[in-house]
């Protein structure tokens, strides 16, 4: 092999996954134009967000048990819900009953498999 190839390969390893970005993650360069009139640059419309929602959640796993502490920051009650699913195919995966993480407030969820965990996370719904 040769000497400098590693470098090469990660290099062209980076320009294809440039590549492979859908063109809604790549930011536009060109100004925008006023429709209907061509050359001519507009101004940019300000974008309309809804209000901030959603509780700040982190899990951890420690065998088979599961936790999740969900901190809410925003002025909107954040309904949550932790969901486990197991590793094993005979191992029933599960969902918490939701909890209502009122605004500057700090719920927890656990559960648990009957051995290993393969993924969690937790679902938010306005409540």
């Amino acid at each position: 092999m040769f000497r400098g190839s590693r470098g090469v390969a990660q290099a062209l390893a980076g320009v294809f996954l440039l590549a492979a970005l859908p063109s809604a993650a790549v930011p536009a360069l060109a100004a925008p134009t006023v429709p209907g009139v061509p050359g001519v640059v507009g101004e940019r419309h300000p974008v309309q967000t809804r209000d901030p929602f959603g509780a700040e959640c982190r899990t951890s796993i420690h065998g088979s048990h599961v936790t999740a502490h969900c901190f809410n920051p925003y002025p909107a009650t954040d309904r949550v819900r932790l969901h486990i699913e197991c590793d094993r195919w005979w191992d029933v995966d599960a969902d918490s009953a939701p909890l209502m993480a009122r605004p500057a407030r700090t719920v927890k969820l656990t559960g648990r498999c009957w051995k290993e965990v393969r993924a969690v996370w937790v679902s938010h719904e306005r409540s």
